[in-house]
């Protein structure tokens, strides 16, 4: 399914996901990753970079970074944060870069795969693309273990234009590996009084795993992986791809 937020509402995106709300997230990425012995002068990939925020607050921790993701419209919004950095159109579970990095970083991207088929082959990129003695960070937004439905708000006013959206998370079948969350964005183009509302729904579906699946996942493409929960109580994956 193509999702109107990463293909023709790209540009809106930092109206409702700004980049200075990823700042304190990104910083404790960032200090897992100070705490992972990683070599001088590392280097990146991100995998389903979105706009590019984690990007632009990690990137002054690596000589390199590579950042990558399926959505064209929405590198270009990265492009606007991190022209520094390489960008690369492609998808997760099957792109190979003939590179390897000391750091595979996934941030909520790795939501989109819906079945343990598709994530696997995502987690099978990352140790493609991991060091020998590398680490990999996951970052689902939930495991099924920690599933809760919801409902969030909110949106932001720029220079010419203005965006307001709401957001309701739930769960059709709990016995699937599928929630859904459906957004309704109002944008208003423009500040004069005239001004026209356009209105757009938007419906994205996600995949939901236990905890033990990804275990299972992981250690099958090779990694050795400890969970961390951070303030939000999500589990967080850390993999190492061990020295052979």
């Amino acid at each position: 399914m193509t999702h109107k937020l990463y293909s023709d509402l790209a540009a809106w995106w930092p109206l409702l996901s700004p980049p200075e709300e990823y700042a304190d997230e990104a910083a404790f990425f960032g200090q897992i990753l100070a705490n992972a012995d990683l070599p001088p002068r590392p280097s990146l990939l991100e995998l389903g970079c979105g706009g590019g925020s984690n990007a632009f607050y990690l990137k002054k921790n690596f000589d390199h970074v590579t950042l990558t993701d399926i959505s064209r419209q929405m590198l270009e919004v990265s492009r606007g944060l991190n022209s520094e950095c390489e960008h690369q159109q492609a998808d997760m579970r099957r792109v190979r870069l003939g590179r390897v990095f000391d750091v595979v970083f996934i941030h909520d991207a790795i939501d989109y795969m819906l079945t343990s088929a598709d994530l696997r082959l995502a987690l099978e990129t990352a140790f493609v693309h991991c060091k020998p003695g590398g680490i990999a960070l996951f970052v689902p937004d939930d495991v099924r273990e920690t599933f809760q439905p919801s409902t969030e708000h909110g949106g932001n006013d720029g220079d010419d234009r203005s965006l307001r959206y709401l957001e309701w998370t739930y769960d059709p079948d709990d016995t699937d590996t599928e929630y859904t969350t459906d957004y309704v964005y109002l944008l208003r183009a423009g500040n004069a009084p005239n001004a026209s509302t356009q209105v757009e729904h938007d419906v994205h579906t996600c995949g939901l795993f236990p905890r033990a699946e990804w275990l299972r996942l992981l250690q099958e493409v090779g990694f050795q992986t400890q969970i961390i929960q951070d303030e939000y109580k999500r589990d967080l994956f850390l993999a190492r791809k061990l020295v052979s």
